[in-house]
């Protein structure tokens, strides 16, 4: 059996149905589904897709990205607050976070 663990739940149980032999008019009954909702859940298994479901390779959010380099360019949590609509805590967590992501210290 190949691993399933890239598959969403719902995607998982039906292929595991599926495998038990339940047909495809049962396993739609059971999620109150129709037997075409499962005959194509089961299709699209096979179609290849990203693994996290991100269109993009970004580590960080738009919003810490943009923290990330103001702050490298100088400028303080109280000037960026206003800019976000956000206080200069929430700034200072975002910053944390992102550097937390990037694998610790903050690049300069």
């Amino acid at each position: 059996m190949t691993s399933r663990s890239h598959l969403r739940p719902l995607e998982r149980r039906v292929l595991r149905l599926v495998d038990e032999g339940v047909d495809e008019q049962e396993i739609g009954r059971r999620f109150k589904r129709g037997p075409r909702f499962v005959h194509q859940v089961i299709a699209l298994t096979d179609v290849a897709r990203q693994t996290d479901g991100r269109s993009d390779t970004h580590v960080l959010r738009p919003l810490e990205r943009r923290v990330l380099q103001w702050r490298q360019e100088g400028a303080g949590y109280d000037e960026l607050a206003p800019r976000f609509r956000r206080s200069p805590e929430f700034l200072e967590r975002v910053e944390a976070l992102a550097v937390y992501k990037l694998g610790g210290a903050p690049s300069a």
